[in-house]
């Protein structure tokens, strides 16, 4: 768990409502029928949208949760309307031959702002790196690989500002499934954010345990 490490590996996500899970958790489904061996959305990889994914202090995550309160507190989360408009995969060495696919998200200027002030409150309690023992782990599954920690290390500023890409993770598959399923007509669906929490993150950057719920309006 987080307390046996100085450095935790969190993510700061929305959860989206019954309307993107019901249809992440068909994807997923899908994924599963072709690729049996890839991970079910569980109690260990929740359908979450990141927008900030850090290495921090440990000791200082109570200060976070705090910190990530005021601003979800100074949004109307609830009162987004979210378009999901299309699948997409992303490939890593660690990976061969298999994809990570998502459902992608319209970024708006709004979620930008909400990034930004996320980056901002947390900044004081960043560190650059972490080991893998800064994750989630189980006998099972006790490595994490290097693209993982890497991501996290540049999220920001490659995944952050201008460069947010907005999905909610649905699976892993071949990559030679999901270029026939990217290609596939998407019909376009919206949705709001039910909730938002600061999790523990996983191999592939899952969100595994969920740390602390935030407060939001």
């Amino acid at each position: 768990m987080a307390q046996q490490s100085p450095v935790t590996a969190i993510d700061i996500v929305l959860e989206p409502d019954a309307t993107m899970v019901h249809n992440a958790e068909a994807v997923n489904a899908r994924l599963r029928s072709v690729f049996p061996k890839g991970f079910a959305l569980d109690a260990t990889h929740h359908p979450h949208i990141s927008m900030l994914q850090r290495f921090v202090r440990t000791a200082d995550l109570d200060k976070i949760y705090a910190v990530a309160d005021k601003v979800f507190m100074s949004y109307n989360v609830t009162s987004f309307k979210l378009k999901a408009y299309k699948y997409y995969y992303l490939t890593a060495p660690s990976l061969p031959g298999l994809g990570l696919s998502g459902i992608v998200v319209e970024t708006t200027p709004e979620l930008i702002k909400l990034q930004q002030d996320l980056i901002d409150a947390v900044a004081p309690y960043t560190v650059k790196t972490g080991s893998a023992a800064a994750f989630v782990t189980t006998p099972a599954a006790p490595d994490i690989n290097e693209a993982t920690i890497h991501y996290i290390e540049v999220y920001v500023p490659e995944h952050s500002g201008g460069h947010l890409e907005l999905h909610v993770t649905t699976g892993l598959a071949s990559v030679d499934y999901l270029k026939k399923m990217v290609a596939e007509p998407f019909e376009d669906f919206t949705f709001s954010p039910s909730g938002a929490s600061v999790f523990h993150l996983g191999n592939y950057g899952t969100a595994a345990a969920r740390l602390k719920e935030l407060h939001i309006r």
